[in-house]
């Protein structure tokens, strides 16, 4: 079995990093015109470069994506019940809960991981006002079903879209569907502003209102429209998303490089399988998930250790589901036998290490120590 070189750990994903001499130029304006924050120019650029790159009207930048959530919430006054995902980082169902808002969770389709459009409907009742699905690990929601229902029943869409930066679906941006769109800039996220997120909304009105709400509520010096928040972004954070955007498409290439590469030599592995992408052309590549499942000689949990101790430090995300946490679990709708395909696919999955600077040994590395328990446990033939 091939290994990793001794003292270099590999992880799931690295942050995607400049020259530290490109951002000094930026620090240094900013240290020139002393505006720190309270959207100063490079918050008002970057708002519009991202507006221009995602292909979407209008964007509110915050300074992280739960604040968007819990923001995005707000602006739309949803307060009962709403339904969501148990397959998803906790920071989905926490913002609800932030709001007072019961999360009501249902089940996920088995080929996207994404929440199932029939198990939406079956869990409305006459308290939900809205639906919180997510684009997991990038791969749009089924919009269509999703936006049919919601029309159906009067109810508002809110798209947790943390994993889809820069997807498309049907040929615009997969984050101009739903009532709002919110993403992640978190360090982890293929676009990162060190820490970061931002709300995609339809129209002014709308932006105006997130505006006021992520900065205490003002409207001007002396008048406060809403209990908001203190949610905005930086400039500090804002100019490394500039400089961060000039290098994005580079770094997608890398990871579709990297994308298939894992597929092409994982495909004739029994037992893994790699989680379905959608459309290739929309997908941003942002995680490498795969199923441990029946044929695989060891458990998930046997791999995931298998690669720990040889210092890969793969993450079983989404494991546990969000309905397991104590805060969530006494809820009926988190029932075991609410959501068996989401417990299925969190007790199988592990996401690969996955960034644009991994290179390709390190890859066959992964793929060969996956490979390894297959291979040792096929029968040796006799070639006389």
């Amino acid at each position: 079995m091939m290994s990793i070189k001794k003292n270099k750990p590999v992880y799931v994903t690295q942050p995607l990093l400049p020259p530290l001499e490109d951002f000094l130029p930026y620090l240094e304006t900013i240290w020139e015109n002393k505006i720190l924050t309270n959207g100063g120019p490079f918050h008002q650029q970057l708002e519009q470069a991202l507006c221009d790159y995602l292909g979407v009207k209008h964007i509110c930048l915050f300074a992280n994506g739960t604040l968007a959530l819990m923001t995005a919430l707000q602006a739309l006054r949803i307060n009962g019940e709403v339904i969501t995902t148990p397959y998803s980082f906790v920071a989905t169902a926490h913002s609800l809960l932030w709001n007072n808002i019961k999360p009501v969770f249902a089940d996920i389709e088995p080929h996207s991981l994404n929440l199932d459009p029939t198990k939406i409907e079956a869990a409305i009742t006459p308290h939900t006002t809205a639906i919180m699905p997510v684009h997991c690990y990038g791969r749009p929601c089924d919009i269509e079903a999703i936006e049919k229902i919601a029309d159906n029943y009067n109810l508002k869409v809110i798209y947790d879209a943390a994993h889809a930066f820069g997807v498309r679906h049907r040929g615009g941006s997969v984050l101009n569907h739903g009532d709002l769109s919110v993403i992640s800039f978190h360090a982890t996220k293929i676009f990162n502003t060190f820490e970061g997120g931002a709300i995609v909304c339809p129209d002014a009105k709308t932006k105006q209102r997130i505006d006021h709400l992520k900065n205490f509520g003002f409207v001007d010096e002396v008048t406060v429209v809403a209990a908001g928040i203190n949610g905005k972004m930086s400039e500090i954070n804002a100019a490394f998303g500039l400089l961060q955007l000039k290098g994005i498409d580079g770094a997608r290439q890398k990871r579709k490089a990297i994308d298939a590469h894992y597929r092409q030599q994982l495909a004739g592995i029994p037992g893994i399988t790699c989680v379905q992408q959608g459309d290739a052309e929309a997908a941003n590549n942002a995680y490498f998930p795969i199923l441990v499942g029946p044929g695989y000689p060891l458990s998930r949990d046997a791999l995931f250790q298998l690669l720990r101790d040889q210092e890969i430090y793969a993450r079983r995300y989404f494991y546990p589901l969000i309905s397991d946490f104590p805060m969530y679990r006494g809820m009926p709708s988190a029932a075991h036998a609410n959501l068996p395909v989401a417990r299925l696919a969190s007790s199988q999955v592990i996401c690969l290490p996955i960034y644009p600077d991994l290179d390709m040994t390190t890859v066959d590395a992964i793929i060969a120590m996956i490979a390894a328990p297959v291979l040792q446990q096929e029968p040796v033939r006799n070639i006389a």
